[in-house]
């Protein structure tokens, strides 16, 4: 085996990371893809093991990703899988490290977030590929002598081969350029201080890279104005650090308690506190409940379906699109609230999606579209509210656009966080400063409502008793110390 030296890194070439290719990052991040897809790292972002490298001044998400390197051996155009290992030349380890609170400045191309000097690290020793198996390579990751990653090509998207000769289609790979092959589960953030090892080896030869290790220290150069600054979103915490809890944020969702006491009263109820607030067209019309003996609330999650258009649908409406992929990341309560625009002529979710956001623990599916296979969606332990049954597939009318942005539902505006809650008298949306507020007048409102239903029941006129006059309020005080209200 040989070493990574200065001179090996002068020889480099291209850097060509891939975006995804591990089944266990894509089931992890709950999002995959039919074909790899590719970005393009600086060269000036290799570095040797023992490095140092700085997390920039105003970042905060400086992300690891222990990976496998292909070195290209021999010049490669519009080759094919079959012979696509013999060009290359070498396999090492990497880390593709990364700061996600610049990804937004270039709009996907992650040239700033990932190509920060030494945010390559690479090596410390090359194995021949010609030794090698590529289904046969492990890749780990330790910080601070932790193991993080630890996952192996049989578990790959895309085989190595497939990747170079994808890559060959439209530009020459040239002796010395890199491929960054992906990253498996467990990437996360690090911080300074910490320390990131990354080995790649051969279990069944005995051959390793050694372990490439790369400490962390903390920028203090600010940046200027004159470009785009660091900003991080509790999206972007989220996507660095894997999931909410390891950023640290508390999941989406309500509160138990909260939750308890918005299904303890009925959505007239709820509606009429709002009303009292100015708030009068929070409510989602239209719809019917495949399970109107329950009561719902959760936080919503947002789908906007456009009008078909075939060529759109080609690149929108197939594989993983963007509905199959919010249903795959709902978490544990929440509702997932589909704009349609009101059309009622074809199915915007059928038994095995409905199927699927019930295990993956949401509170209910409110469309004010139709709904396909109604008998089994109704049958489900989760509820969902639409516009009707309709046997046509999606692509009839509509395609999956655009997922977690404001919508219109049903003649209300939902955004992202939004409360939802629905009973057998409909939905309606709560904005979330005001759900612990409402949801105590409502609890009180219909204290006050069964102390007059009682009454009325006894035979009293509802003159001066709906609402209470002064006497009937005296009276509803007694009552009171001997009837508490519910607590939650």
């Amino acid at each position: 085996m040989e070493q990574v030296t200065p001179a090996t890194l002068k020889q480099a070439g291209k850097v060509i990371a891939v975006h995804l290719a591990y089944r266990s990052r894509a089931e992890q991040r709950g999002r995959s893809t039919a074909k790899p897809s590719y970005f393009l790292k600086a060269s000036s972002s290799l570095s040797l093991s023992g490095s140092a490298i700085e997390r920039p001044a105003g970042c905060e998400l400086l992300a690891y990703e222990g990976e496998i390197a292909l070195v290209i051996g021999t010049d490669a155009r519009r080759i094919s899988p079959d012979n696509a290992w013999s060009h290359v030349g070498y396999v090492t380890a990497s880390n593709d490290l990364g700061v996600y609170d610049l990804k937004y400045a270039d709009n996907g191309s992650n040239v700033r977030s990932k190509s920060g000097d030494g945010f390559t690290p690479f090596g410390p020793a090359l194995m021949r590929a010609s030794e090698l198996d590529p289904a046969e390579l492990r890749v780990r990751s330790w910080v601070n002598g932790e193991l993080v990653q630890n996952d192996t090509t049989s578990g790959l998207l895309f085989a190595f081969t497939q990747i170079v000769a994808d890559l060959s289609q439209l530009m020459t790979l040239e002796a010395g350029d890199i491929i960054l092959t992906g990253t498996p589960a467990g990437s996360s953030v690090a911080v300074p201080g910490d320390v990131i090892e990354v080995e790649v080896d051969s279990p069944n030869t005995g051959l390793s890279t050694g372990r490439l290790r790369t400490a962390v220290v903390q920028g203090t150069t600010e940046f200027a104005d004159f470009g785009n600054v660091p900003k991080a979103t509790d999206a972007d915490r989220v996507d660095a650090w894997g999931s909410a809890e390891a950023a640290g944020l508390t999941p989406a969702g309500l509160s138990p308690e909260l939750r308890r006491k918005l299904t303890s009263v009925g959505t007239a109820t709820l509606s009429a506190q709002l009303r009292q607030r100015g708030l009068n067209n929070v409510s989602i019309d239209g719809l019917k409940s495949t399970r109107p003996e329950l009561r719902i609330a959760g936080t919503a999650r947002t789908l906007r379906f456009v009008p078909n258009r075939e060529d759109l649908f080609k690149t929108h409406g197939g594989g993983y699109n963007a509905q199959k992929r919010i249903i795959n990341t709902l978490n544990e309560g929440e509702v997932l609230v589909m704009e349609a625009r009101g059309e009622p002529g074809t199915g915007t979710v059928g038994d095995i999606l409905a199927l699927r956001a019930q295990i993956k623990g949401a509170a209910a599916i409110i469309t004010d579209g139709g709904v396909r296979d109604l008998a089994a969606v109704a049958a489900l332990e989760m509820p969902t509210f639409s516009a009707g049954a309709h046997p046509a597939v999606l692509g009839r009318k509509h395609i999956p656009w655009d997922t977690d942005l404001t919508i219109s539902c049903g003649g209300a505006t939902v955004q992202p966080g939004d409360i939802i809650v629905g009973d057998s008298d409909g939905v309606i949306v709560i904005p979330p400063s005001l759900a612990e507020e409402v949801a105590d007048s409502a609890i009180h409102q219909e204290y006050e409502e069964r102390y007059i239903a009682q009454m009325v029941a006894e035979g009293h006129s509802v003159e001066g008793l709906y609402p209470m006059n002064a006497i009937w309020k005296e009276k509803f005080i007694q009552w009171a110390t001997t009837h508490p209200i519910p607590h939650y």
